[in-house]
């Protein structure tokens, strides 16, 4: 339980550090629009973090964003070496969240259904 609770408050310091960082490099921002970090998952070692980012915009651009995260990540491993302390950082890897885009899909279809749902009622 400890352990869980641990892990669980490393992934949200983790989280803040990034986003911190993130937004201190412009960069990112300027060239592809609003970034946000959705979540972090650490493994039960602790020795790998998944961090799950998001980009409203064509997937074009996303793909760009997550691989260009992925080849800056050592910039974001030295944030969180130097901002938690733990015995060793761990290794970054930046995934496309798609738990946004998703839910406005499904919200998307309910409306839908439900249209034609009082379509057929009016009928």
């Amino acid at each position: 339980m400890a352990s869980s609770y641990r892990k669980e408050m490393l992934e949200s310091e983790i989280k803040k550090v990034l986003t911190v960082t993130l937004s201190s490099y412009t960069s990112y921002n300027d060239s592809l629009g609003m970034v946000s970090i959705v979540r972090v998952e650490l493994t039960k070692d602790k020795r790998f973090a998944t961090v799950f980012v998001s980009l409203m915009g064509p997937d074009e651009s996303k793909k760009k964003l997550v691989k260009r995260l992925n080849e800056d990540k050592g910039i974001f491993r030295t944030a969180i070496a130097k901002n938690i302390r733990l015995f060793k950082a761990p290794e970054i890897r930046f995934k496309e969240d798609i738990g946004i885009e998703a839910s406005l899909r499904v919200a998307q279809l309910l409306k839908k259904i439900e249209r034609e749902r009082a379509n057929t009622k009016d009928e």
